[in-house]
């Protein structure tokens, strides 16, 4: 799965900086303006594709300080994409309200650095995977610039809920498991910008994406989750939204 996700990960990437390049090209080419009416719209649809990084925001649990095998357990990024659609409404001429579910897959890996090499992998720095499946749903308020020409820059911010699909907080005892609760909330802010083409606007946007919640389902029984105590969702998208 991890291999597959790696492969989709990249043909995501080149996807989207081929396309990020072929129409920034084209579009600084555009003297008419396009898509005039589509200013006035009160509302529009659209659709997403995007790639992420992703990790925890971790704190260590008290229990930490009575253990001496786990040296540190510290979060590290790794790759994912996204696909999502988008509905928008428009209230005015500086603001818009967006509703952009999507679907996320992601990984989130700890690093433990050990006193004692693990029993069943003979390492002295285990990295454990927190692989995820994603269903998000944000509301987004978008900030608008002036149209100038074919081109427009809007900033935006907003709340999620997000549930986790490929949840392990109900799986079985494992001590090699870290555990993950499957709902969580959270706030995003970011910034995009809008190029208008005679049939679509094309526009890439980049975001982060706090988690609120303590997703970490801790078992005092297991070695790699008791040192650990509160860990959040941490994330950074690049997005282009095709919008008509």
């Amino acid at each position: 799965m991890l291999y597959l996700q790696c492969q989709k990960t990249k043909q995501v990437k080149s996807l989207l900086l081929g396309l990020l390049v072929f129409f920034s090209i084209s579009a600084s080419a555009q003297r008419e303006l396009n898509m005039e009416e589509h200013d006035y719209k009160p509302y529009y649809f659209g659709i997403s594709l995007g790639l992420n990084r992703a990790s925890f925001h971790s704190e260590l649990h008290p229990d930490y300080l009575n253990q001496d095998s786990i040296l540190t357990a510290e979060p590290s990024w790794s790759a994912g994409f996204n696909l999502g659609l988008s509905a928008t409404v428009r209230l005015n001429q500086r603001f818009e309200l967006r509703f952009n579910p999507q679907l996320i897959f992601t990984e989130r890996n700890v690093l433990y650095n050990l006193r004692y090499k693990d029993a069943f992998e003979n390492l002295s720095t285990i990295q454990k995977k927190v692989e995820s499946v994603i269903t998000s749903f944000p509301f987004q308020l978008r900030f608008m610039s002036d149209r100038i020409g074919n081109f427009r820059v809007y900033m935006m911010g907003g709340v999620k809920v997000d549930m986790d699909l490929a949840s392990n907080a109900q799986a079985r005892k494992a001590d090699d498991m870290l555990k993950i609760q499957r709902m969580d909330y959270g706030i995003e802010a970011g910034v995009g910008f809008k190029f208008y083409y005679p049939s679509f606007i094309l526009a890439p946007e980049i975001k982060i994406s706090n988690g609120l919640g303590n997703v970490h389902s801790r078992n005092d029984k297991l070695n790699y989750s008791r040192v650990l105590g509160d860990m959040r969702s941490r994330m950074v998208v690049l997005t282009i939204h095709l919008e008509g």
